[in-house]
């Protein structure tokens, strides 16, 4: 039997409070008949115990009921839906700036992210945060959706407005590029179906483009080999090296390297879910067996071929702080990154004596043990990192490096 592989998309939602972000999602998953029966009924239950005449769309995202009792989005919310073109994972991020870090959590493993904005207020502090997080994680693909356009007429000229002003911040902020699309989350005008007011704009509806857009480019099996031991398998004499390869493609024969030593060897069995192969692909779960008896452990990294990771001791990152307690220069923490897990100390803050909770920021690192990083711009898998503390095992911090600048 053959069939079509329908691939999945994953993508975050931001916007500034009161935008009508939580009325976006809600009119998606409404209208491309993603809502259950029972989904909706509660819905009109909750939205007649607030006053209101028809169903408030905004519940179907806003599940905790203090977003329910107050009308807002307080934690992300992630929803799973269908089309026949495609599957989606939707991480519903709050708006207001003391949740920057949620959105930073939603946002670290999308592949698109949606920012909204309200057609009478235009672009605002917090949809520049918003697109500065969307900068800061690089996700791939940023579409600016102008809502409410049937409170300003659905006049053309106000969405170019907004559109021109968004993009002189995107340039500043270094967003690759984005996708405008001007909608009436209320009404419905072009989030599934296209706006009969709005036909002087020519592009696709939110869905339709969601549904079109690239996914996967620059493929995780295409890029350097990284695979970072989780489990060391004793069989015997035998040792297997278990986890997963979050980038490239491994084949038996192939020569390795592992890091931090540097010793290599050579691969002669690969294990995919029990079973022997000639051959593995990223993202699969593996183990491997090398020739040689070398000392691997979990957090050691093995990697083939060009494009070798930054082996380093010296870190620097751009960073958002998560925890509500401040991070200090001089604090010691440990850096988790992959498997591997070591103790380091701040240097430097970029000048600022402190971050605190939601704070966005530069950081530099010094490592007891040295990272085989790679720069979070060429991978956003293997140039990630959190920061624990060491007392409690907190988390911290979420880090992306950059070091494409060091040899």
């Amino acid at each position: 039997m053959t069939g079509t592989t329908i691939d999945t998309l994953r993508f975050a939602t931001a916007g500034s409070v009161d935008d009508g972000k939580s009325t976006l999602v809600g009119r998606l998953l409404h209208d491309s008949k993603s809502v259950l029966t029972d989904q909706l009924e509660a819905v009109e239950h909750a939205s007649r115990n607030r006053g209101q005449d028809a169903p408030d769309l905004a519940l179907l995202t806003d599940g905790l009921r203090a977003e329910r009792e107050q009308g807002i989005t307080i934690d992300v919310a992630y929803r799973y839906f269908a089309t026949p073109k495609r599957r989606f994972i939707l991480a519903d991020t709050p708006g207001h700036v003391q949740y920057t870090r949620n959105m930073v959590t939603g946002a670290s493993t999308a592949e698109l992210a949606i920012v909204l904005v309200d057609a009478r207020h235009g672009v605002v502090e917090q949809t520049r945060r918003h697109a500065a997080v969307a900068g800061l994680l690089r996700v791939p693909q940023v579409v600016l959706a102008v809502n409410k356009m049937d409170l300003v007429g659905y006049e053309e000229k106000e969405f170019e407005r907004i559109v021109e002003d968004f993009a002189g911040h995107a340039a500043e902020l270094g967003l690759p590029g984005f996708t405008p699309i001007p909608v009436s989350a209320l009404v419905g005008d072009n989030v599934v179906d296209r706006s009969a007011p709005m036909d002087w704009y020519a592009g696709p509806a939110l869905l339709e483009f969601l549904e079109n857009v690239p996914v996967g480019t620059g493929a995780a099996s295409d890029a350097p080999v990284r695979f970072p031991v989780q489990y060391v398998i004793r069989d015997g004499e035998v040792r297997y090296y278990a986890g997963q390869l979050v980038s490239g493609s491994l084949r038996v024969g192939d020569r390795v390297t592992v890091h931090p030593s540097g010793e290599t060897s050579e691969i002669v069995g690969i294990d995919v879910l029990g079973v022997a192969q000639e051959a593995a692909l990223a993202p699969q779960s593996i183990s491997v067996r090398l020739a040689d008896q070398r000392d691997v452990s979990r957090g050691d990294m093995i990697t083939a071929g060009a494009g070798a990771p930054t082996l380093t001791q010296e870190v620097s990152a751009n960073v958002c702080h998560l925890a509500d307690r401040p991070l200090r220069v001089g604090d010691r923490v440990l850096v988790r990154h992959t498997t591997r897990t070591v103790k380091a100390i701040v240097k430097d803050l970029a000048g600022a004596a402190e971050l605190s909770v939601n704070d966005l920021g530069r950081i530099s690192l010094r490592t007891a043990q040295p990272l085989a990083l790679d720069d979070y711009a060429l991978s956003r898998r293997t140039g990630a990192f959190i920061l624990i503390d060491p007392a409690d095992g907190a988390t911290l911090t979420a880090g992306m490096a950059e070091i494409s600048s060091r040899e």
